[in-house]
C-alpha cells in the first residue's frame, strides 16, 4: 500500500474507526465495508501501522518541521480551503513514508547485524577443568558449569568470587564470556572492558574480539569495527572485511 494513494478523507475515516470516535450509523457502515469489501480490511491494517509510525518521536520531530513552516495565516486558510488542506495531508503522507523507510532501512541495518553476530559468535570454550588446585575447586566447578551451557550457575560463583578479586582478568573475562552466552550483551560490555584495558592479561586478544561481537550485537557498528580491528584473530579481520 502506498499512503499517497489514499485520500484524505478514506485516511480520516480509518482513522477516526481506530481511534474509536466514529458515531454509531458511520461504525456499521466501516463494519459492513470490513467484511464485505475485499481488500478493506488489509487497508485499514496499512493504515494502523502508518499511525503508528506517527506516534513516534521521530515522525513527530519531522511534522513539527513541517508545522513551524506554516505560518498563523496559511493555518486559518487550511481550515477553509480543501485544496491548500490537500497539499498539507500531501506533506505529511510524504514524511510518513520518509520515516517508515527509514525505519525499514534500520530494521534490514539490524537484521543485517544480527546475522554476523550469528555466524561469527561462538561461547569461549573455556579453560580444562583438571581442578588440580583444591584453593580453584569452587572456580573450576563453574567452569564446568560453563561448559554444560549452565551460565547462571557458573555466573553466581564467578561473581562472588570477584567481590574479594575485583582486578582478577580470569573472573572478569569469563564473566563476560558467560554473560555474552547467556544473551546479555550489554553486561557483558564492562567486564570485557576491564580485560582489554589490562595489557598483562592473556585474554587481551579474546576480550578485543568478544567485545567487537558485544557491540555488534548492540547495533553499534562503529565501536565493533574499533574492538574488532585490535584482535589478531583471523576470524576478526573476516569480520571486520564484511563490516567496511
Amino acid at each position: 500500500m502506498d499512503i499517497k494513494d489514499i485520500s484524505q478523507e478514506e485516511f480520516e475515516r480509518i482513522e477516526a474507526y481506530l481511534n474509536n470516535s466514529l458515531s454509531k450509523e458511520d461504525l456499521l457502515i466501516f463494519e459492513n465495508r470490513l467484511q464485505n469489501e475485499e481488500g478493506f480490511a488489509a487497508k485499514v491494517e496499512d493504515i494502523k501501522t502508518v499511525l503508528t509510525g506517527i506516534e513516534t518521536q521521530a515522525l513527530k520531530e519531522q511534522l513539527n518541521e513541517f508545522h513551524e513552516d506554516i505560518t498563523t495565516q496559511e493555518k486559518e486558510t487550511i481550515q477553509f480551503n480543501p485544496k491548500v488542506k490537500s497539499l498539507q495531508w500531501r506533506k505529511i503522507a510524504v514524511a510518513a513514508a520518509l520515516i517508515i523507510a527509514t525505519g525499514s532501512f534500520w530494521f534490514l541495518n539490524r537484521n543485517s547485524n544480527d546475522q554476523l553476530y550469528t555466524d561469527f559468535y561462538s561461547p569461549d570454550p573455556g579453560l580444562p577443568t583438571t581442578m588440580s588446585s583444591t584453593d580453584n575447586y569452587e572456580f573450576y566447578e563453574a567452569m564446568v558449569s560453563y561448559k554444560q551451557g549452565h551460565y547462571k550457575e557458573a555466573l553466581n560463583t564467578w561473581t562472588k568470587q570477584l567481590k574479594t578479586k575485583v582486578e582478577n582478568d580470569t573472573l572478569n573475562y569469563f564473566i563476560g564470556s558467560a554473560l555474552l552466552a547467556d544473551k546479555k550483551e550489554s553486561d557483558a560490555i564492562s567486564y570485557l572492558k576491564e580485560v582489554a584495558n589490562n595489557d598483562d592479561s592473556v585474554f587481551k586478544n579474546d576480550a578485543f574480539y568478544y567485545l567487537g561481537l558485544a557491540y555488534l550485537k548492540n547495533n553499534n557498528k562503529e565501536k565493533a569495527i574499533e574492538y574488532l580491528s585490535k584482535s589478531d584473530f583471523t576470524k576478526a579481520k573476516d569480520l571486520l572485511k564484511k563490516l567496511n
